[in-house]
């Protein structure tokens, strides 16, 4: 027998058996990462490789025998988990038309009040390279509860491909076990105001438009602003985003907050001595909202290193006997670092342009411990701020229970809540997801625009812990059916959950090749639809190598 065509029979036999096994095993593009993390909510978004009508999230605590489906019919999925216990590890896994993933653990937010809280932040790390990859394993190594992302997500210019290639894909394995809360950065403006920021991310759109740009939430006994620095200094056109909306937002977010902790983070570094210095338009127009209302620490990126100020207040350090707010620039995610140009100014205690790194922040009680973890693992900076904290509230006892008479349709969309507290004379308050709010134990509200709204509940009772609880509901565009429906072929209408009112289309496709040079796509990143296994390269192949299986063949029988 001729050897050669022995090893060519053999390597096309093997060619067409691994293109036939790799449709049954197809990676997802995108892996599934976390959104909106709650006390019981979460959701879990992810894209496959083909339009699939039935993919699922499973789920549960300790198991995953629970099941939540899409609505979406597309390939782009976003899952809200309901009705979740508060500070509690689940697992879970996505199964989409033969595509799943293997099995991954998250944990919900405690209870609003609750006296421990853990979190990591860091910014300017989206450049899909080995140092960015080094930071997000440090930081799932020590296991926050949740990411504070400090913009520059996906360098250069925040565009489809680059979130894919230089945020989902190297910070996979975090994303999809760490809930990410994140501001955008100056190069999400690069592309269209920062629009595939917005079609990648869900985020909370608790303020008056509706909008994912700036957001407020809880964590435990911390409370979180985002604010978009990008809007502040001049970078978003009016209809985007305006200065005095976000002013107005923060003043009365802050105002309202019960939470002893306050935590802001956006971009632009309102104190910084490096290479972009001090953003004088962040810092006088947002710092005296700050200390009127009792903020505690400002974390910001935008400058690539590591930047710690004194306790500052207007535009000089607090003095002896004032309260005043120490601003951090953590911003060696992963970009290349920049030396600093001039000598340490008198306001900032420690700075380094030569480490990579996170930091990681535990507050428990009245004490709020800070740290900047390198890659290596070593401390680079560690600080307490401290205050006294009130006597805890009383617990509440029973379930605050929710019930809503229509939970889709098209928009624009009417919906009656019921509210039933366990404690008499409870105080109820509703947030729409939208910005909208109302107060009474029955509201209705109408849903103008197309998406998933997350509706949130609230009860309060003096001297009493709130009871919150949450309910979904799902609005198609005005004209389209339900969400998984197609009554002309029954693969569904196509209508994505994740749309937003700042985004009322439904989110783009992942692109199929990179435009980022040298960067290479997740597996089973194709365009072409179909059914639950997309034809990728090695499946075109397939017919090929059949082929010239059989022409070898034949040739082997005359030559005997």
């Amino acid at each position: 027998m001729d050897r050669t065509k022995s090893l060519s029979l053999a390597a096309l036999a093997a060619l067409s058996v691994g293109g036939f096994a790799s449709c049954d095993a197809l990676a997802l593009p995108r892996d599934p990462y976390l959104q909106k993390v709650g006390p019981d909510t979460a959701t879990v978004a992810f894209r496959l490789s083909a339009n699939c009508s039935n993919a699922l999230v499973r789920y549960g605590a300790g198991n995953t025998s629970q099941t939540a489906r899409s609505t979406a019919a597309a390939k782009i999925h976003a899952v809200v988990l309901t009705g979740l216990s508060p500070a509690t590890s689940y697992t879970y896994s996505v199964d989409g038309c033969g595509e799943t993933t293997p099995a991954k653990t998250f944990s919900t937010a405690p209870v609003p009040g609750t006296r421990r809280v853990h979190f990591a932040a860091v910014g300017d790390f989206g450049t899909g390279g080995s140092d960015q990859k080094k930071v997000a394993a440090s930081m799932l190594t020590n296991k926050p509860e949740l990411f504070v992302a400090l913009g520059d997500n996906a360098y250069a210019s925040g565009t489809e491909t680059e979130f894919q290639n230089n945020l989902f894909t190297p910070m996979a394995a975090l994303l999809s076990q760490v809930p990410m809360f994140a501001t955008p950065g100056n190069h999400e403006y690069v592309t269209n105001e920062a629009q595939p920021y917005l079609d990648n991310l869900y985020l909370p759109t608790n303020n008056a438009e509706g909008s994912e740009r700036y957001y407020s939430f809880d964590w435990g006994h911390v409370h979180f602003v985002s604010i978009d620095s990008n809007c502040a200094v001049g970078l978003a056109s009016s209809s985007k985003c305006t200065l005095a909306a976000q002013k107005a937002f923060v003043e009365k977010d802050l105002a309202a907050t019960t939470q002893p902790w306050k935590v802001v983070f956006f971009h632009h570094p309102s104190w910084s001595s490096g290479e972009h210095g001090s953003q004088l338009t962040m810092r006088r127009q947002f710092g005296p909202l700050f200390e009127k209302y009792g903020v505690d620490l400002v974390l910001t990126g935008h400058d690539h290193d590591y930047e710690r100020s004194k306790p500052m207040l207007g535009d000089a350090e607090a003095g002896k006997n004032e309260a005043g707010i120490p601003y951090l620039v953590v911003g060696g995610g992963g970009a290349t670092l920049r030396t600093f140009a001039t000598s340490r100014p008198s306001w900032s205690v420690i700075r380094d342009d030569a480490a990579h790194g996170f930091l990681d922040v535990d507050v428990v009680e009245g004490n709020l411990t800070a740290k900047l973890v390198k890659t290596d693992g070593g401390v680079l900076d560690t600080f307490t701020l401290s205050k006294t904290l009130p006597a805890r509230p009383e617990q509440p006892q029973g379930t605050l229970n929710v019930a809503v008479d229509s939970g889709s349709g098209a928009a624009p969309h009417t919906a009656s809540f019921t509210a039933t507290a366990p404690q008499s004379g409870a105080t109820i308050t509703w947030d729409f997801g939208d910005g909208a709010t109302a107060e009474g134990p029955q509201a209705q509200h109408v849903f103008a625009r197309a998406g998933t709204y997350t509706v949130t509940a609230t009860a309060t009772v003096q001297g009493a812990a709130p009871l919150t609880t949450t309910t979904v509901v799902t609005v198609t565009a005005s004209g389209t059916t339900e969400p998984g429906t197609d009554p002309g072929t029954g693969s569904g209408s196509g209508e994505d959950p994740g749309t937003t009112p700042s985004d009322p289309d439904p989110r783009p496709e992942i692109p199929a090749t990179p435009t980022t040079p040298g960067v290479t796509p997740g597996d089973g990143n194709d365009s072409n639809g179909g059914g639950g296994c997309a034809a990728g390269p090695s499946a075109a192949l397939i017919p090929a190598a059949a082929a010239l299986v059989a022409g070898l063949v034949r040739r082997r029988r005359r030559d005997r």
